[in-house]
């Protein structure tokens, strides 16, 4: 998914959180549990505890935005098993999530760095 911001990084709160929580109650957990200020412009992804709604927290530099999608059907597949309580995402495993794939499974080719082409 290309969101209309480009964000410096996506971090992924990996416990569930309670949905009651809007913009504040987000941007305190990204303060005291993440250690990360919810002022850098950065994704912050949360997800409920049936895996079937996720919230994403961004400052868009003239105040906090909220994103917010619920399956109707499905389940995100949620990486509880990456270590960390805090998961930096690319926008590759971002889209990945979004379209219900297993992040924890998916790697994309490695870039390859030559010096010389003969």
């Amino acid at each position: 998914m290309k969101m209309f911001v480009d964000p410096p990084a996506i971090y992924l709160h990996k416990a569930p959180v309670d949905f009651r929580k809007s913009i504040n109650g987000l941007s305190a957990i990204v303060e005291s549990e993440m250690a990360l200020s919810p002022f850098s412009g950065a994704l912050f992804i949360f997800c409920n505890r049936q895996r079937d709604k996720l919230k994403v927290l961004y400052w868009d530099k003239t105040g906090f935005c909220l994103w917010y999608k619920r399956l109707e059907k499905a389940k995100f597949k949620w990486p509880r098993k990456m270590p960390g309580q805090t998961i930096t995402l690319t926008e590759q495993q971002w889209a990945w999530l979004l379209d219900g794939l297993d992040i924890t499974l998916m790697k994309g080719h490695q870039p390859l760095h030559f010096s010389s082409v003969t």
